[in-house]
């Protein structure tokens, strides 16, 4: 008998299938795309607890549509890639108006949502909806990789669309949601990028790398370039135990996150020497403070796709407002004399040990830490 490539998966499926993830639980086109978007570069045991805590604080595309963007952030904080958040609330915004706040089900409709791609609408209305889509995602990509003995790198748009033309002819009429899940899963669990578990792989019979023992080499990796570096020192003005946060523009590296003031260099850069002068100031939203002192942390590194990053924190260590400007109690809150003391929605003074519910990318919370540790 031929080999029958879906109903073999889907078999295996049946038997070993993840079938317990939370958002395979009540099923809608809202739940799979919120953790479609959650899975695109990160593990299923980082995105379980983020999952949970969105679909809590926003149910239903409406809920979501209707949050402040910081608010959307601040359940992103940790997760990376922001430029997702954005996006899955810049969508829902468009469903609330364009789609009385009903998931579209046309294909067109969904893709022309922002942050959705081909496979990830496919993967949406066939498993919410049981439309025939093929997917391809970057786990379906290194199985039919492999099974097929496909050469080059699958990043490389030649390469992706034989693999489109493979994932199509497999794609099967019936069960498509079970198939849709199933070929992320032996991407997942089985078919991974390094130690591939072969032996318990249902399409081991007809796949073409273990036939010819290429499962280390295949798919081909991406063509090596070599990373640049970038240098950034990161002013933390510090009053009693608030630090000056700024808000980054919505585009851009952390977009719409809070962070601190500092310019990425190709070059290292040194500590500015005036702010370490006797007489130093340092003025924020017109009041006018006294440095007491300067402190470095410890520089860290942290990566981008695209370049490394290497951090140095600095400290500066404010007085309070000089006579004549509005002063603070003795818990450093701002006086009642000056309510719009970076009182704007750009600027804040944020207790690192306990931040507000603002979106915070993951050297903010680095810094948090080591100013806890310090």
């Amino acid at each position: 008998m031929a080999f029958d490539f879906a109903q073999t998966a889907l078999a295996w499926f049946d038997q070993h299938g993840r079938k317990h993830l939370p958002w395979q639980q009540n099923i809608s086109a809202y739940s799979v795309w919120i953790s479609e978007i959650m899975l695109q570069q990160t593990q299923v045991t980082t995105v379980i607890p983020y999952y949970e805590r969105f679909m809590q604080s926003f149910p239903t595309v409406t809920a979501l549509a209707a949050a402040p963007q910081e608010d959307v952030l601040h359940h992103w904080t940790g997760l990376g890639y922001y430029a997702r958040a954005r996006n899955l609330h810049k969508a829902a915004q468009m469903i609330a108006v364009e789609h009385n706040g009903e998931f579209p089900t046309d294909f067109a409709d969904v893709l022309a949502l922002p942050g959705i791609g081909r496979s990830t609408a496919g993967a949406i209305l066939s498993i919410a909806h049981q439309q025939i889509h093929p997917i391809l995602d970057g786990n379906i990509k290194r199985v039919l990789a492999r099974f097929f003995a496909v050469e080059g790198w699958t990043g490389s748009k030649q390469v992706e669309n034989q693999l489109w033309e493979y994932a199509d002819q497999l794609t099967p009429q019936q069960r498509i949601a079970d198939y849709t899940q199933v070929m992320m899963d032996l991407g997942a669990t089985l078919c991974t990028r390094s130690k591939p578990k072969c032996e318990e792989c249902p399409l081991q019979i007809e796949c073409l790398a273990f036939a010819s023992g290429r499962q280390a080499e295949l798919p081909h990796k991406k063509p090596k370039k070599t990373i640049p570096i970038k240098y950034t020192t990161v002013l933390i003005p510090m009053l009693y135990e608030r630090v000056l946060m700024n808000k980054r523009p919505d585009e851009g590296i952390w977009g719409g996150l809070w962070w601190f003031e500092g310019e990425f260099t190709s070059e290292q850069q040194a500590l500015p020497t005036e702010l370490a002068e006797a007489n130093a100031q340092f003025e924020v939203a017109g009041q006018v403070h006294s440095i007491n002192a300067v402190e470095s942390l410890p520089e860290f590194k942290h990566t981008f796709s695209h370049f490394h990053l290497h951090i140095q924190p600095v400290i500066i260590y404010l007085a309070e407002a000089q006579a004549g400007e509005a002063g603070h109690d003795a818990q450093g809150r701002v006086a009642e004399a000056s309510p719009n003391y970076v009182a704007t929605n750009l600027q804040q003074w944020v207790d690192y040990h306990q931040p507000a519910d603002i979106g915070l990318c993951k050297p903010a919370i680095t810094i948090f830490n080591q100013l806890q540790h310090r």
